[in-house]
């Protein structure tokens, strides 16, 4: 897709989600890692119910360092995944106590050398607790990426990569908001909406498939 088109798509999204943000709750950078930790195939509103419990009884690194992953799995249960995220977030935190003085840190190569930090993570923590312009891609983003026809890779490192080319970089952090409210809204993996859809006449390859 050319560069004024793909403006187009965000300028006719900006005004479908005005609203658009994270949905996720968190207040600080350790709640935003382990939040999106947890997220992975799980929906932010179990997420939300989750950790309105888990971090008024660990509210930072230190305090969860502090526990064995059996003892946070019966707390994440609902989430899905948990004996996985369960260890991964324990290991992380006591990482962070070890290395960074319980502190996340602030670079896509250190947070990548966390447990269970990957590229989509890293880079959720980066836009939503740092400021930074990050485009990261989860699933939604990718779905709607490549169906819109904004990217053609298969992975989400290769969608990530030319979204990153595409876009000016000043869009890039709402534009991650804005394709994953589309997703979740709109754009459904299963049975996509197509009549509700602003895009769907000229901004969207999917539709001028069908």
């Amino acid at each position: 897709m050319e560069a004024w088109k793909a403006e187009r798509v965000l300028d006719a999204l900006e005004t479908l989600y005005p609203q658009a943000r994270a949905e996720l709750h968190f207040s600080n950078p350790f709640e935003t890692l382990v939040a999106t930790i947890l997220s992975a195939q799980c929906t932010d509103k179990r997420v939300n119910q989750v950790t309105a419990k888990l971090f008024p009884q660990y509210p930072d690194a230190f305090a969860m360092a502090k526990l064995e992953p059996e003892e946070l799995e019966p707390l994440i249960r609902e989430c899905g995944l948990f004996r996985n995220k369960a260890k991964n977030i324990v290991a992380a935190s006591r990482a962070l106590v070890e290395k960074y003085d319980g502190n996340v840190p602030s670079t896509r190569q250190e947070l990548m050398a966390l447990p269970g930090v990957g590229q989509k993570t890293a880079g959720v923590v980066l836009l939503a607790a740092f400021g930074g312009n990050q485009i990261p891609v989860d699933t939604h983003v990718f779905r709607v990426s490549r169906r819109i026809g904004l990217a053609q890779a298969t992975t989400p490192a290769g969608v990530e990569k030319e979204l990153r080319a595409l876009l000016p970089e000043a869009r890039w952090s709402h534009a991650h908001h804005l394709l994953i409210w589309h997703g979740r809204r709109i754009c459904h993996a299963r049975g996509p909406e197509c009549d509700r859809c602003p895009l769907r006449d000229e901004l969207c390859e999917y539709r001028e498939q069908e």
